[in-house]
């Protein structure tokens, strides 16, 4: 019964990234394979260069997620223009300039992005084969001291909290997902939540047993046709290419998160 590392998501934006089409940057319900591949990446030190390193994380990468809670999906509308001699921070701790033609910097840079305010995403992965590394144990020591600073997505969009909750034991994914919940709706150790974050819940936290939306790996875990359904999505990124491609299958269904013990908030 293999480890699993359990990850709460919880900022005041978050941003799940799927296709880009032209200025719309759409967000995912989910957080993909190679969004979790960039966030341990991140906080282990790889550097985009290091494709073949990133490409063997995100292959060994054996992950699910469940929204504990909703928020809302919000659409910011971005205008800037840019000029040759305007330079960005970067994670890497050092400036970034720009480059091109005059022509370039004629116009305002116009784009749409989404992103989930409020929202609470719980990820529960494990990496196969586990001996391998980097291994669970260096991940998680990774994220609690990042070599560089972690976001949710995209580089505003920070975590209000330690994203690292705990680990659960279980034979698959979804499993470990349901576990990960009753501990989070228990408040044990660190996957206990703040009372601000819990009164954000209609009612406080509920009282009785609810169903929350989750996404776990096809053919793994229980099957359930009336509640879950199998869909196909490309969320893989060919890292030493630097595009995204290809396909694999998830369950999208619902897993029930229990009352919290001891009243509506810790």
């Amino acid at each position: 019964m293999p480890d699993h590392l359990v990850l709460l998501l919880d900022a005041p934006l978050c941003a799940f990234g799927g296709e880009i089409i032209d200025a719309y940057g759409v967000v995912r319900n989910f957080p993909g394979r190679s969004t979790v591949t960039g966030l341990l990446a991140n906080a282990l030190g790889y550097d985009r260069a290091d494709g073949a390193l990133l490409d063997r994380l995100q292959a060994r990468l054996v992950l699910g997620s469940a929204r504990v809670a909703e928020g809302r999906r919000v659409r910011d509308f971005q205008t800037a223009r840019l000029g040759a001699g305007d330079r960005g921070w970067t994670t890497r701790g050092r400036p970034e300039g720009r480059s091109g033609g005059a022509a370039t910097y004629d116009s305002p840079h116009i784009r749409y992005r989404d992103a989930d305010a409020d929202a609470l995403v719980l990820v529960a992965f494990h990496l196969d084969p586990p001996e391998e590394s980097p291994t669970l144990a260096e991940v998680e020591g990774a994220l609690d001291r990042p070599e560089r600073p972690l976001f949710v997505g995209r580089k505003p969009c920070l975590p209000s909290r330690p994203l690292v909750a705990g680990r659960v034991a279980a034979d698959d994914v979804r499993t470990a997902l349901e576990r990960g919940l009753a501990t989070c709706a228990a408040g044990e150790g660190r996957f206990r939540l703040h009372p601000s974050r819990a009164r954000r819940e209609p009612d406080g936290w509920p009282r009785s047993e609810r169903r929350v939306r989750a996404q776990w790996p096809a053919g793994l875990g229980h099957a359930d046709r009336e509640r879950e359904r199998r869909m196909e999505i490309c969320d893989e990124r060919d890292w030493v290419v630097g595009v995204h491609g290809g396909a694999r299958g998830v369950i999208e269904g619902r897993l029930s998160l229990p009352a919290r013990s001891g009243g509506d908030v810790p």
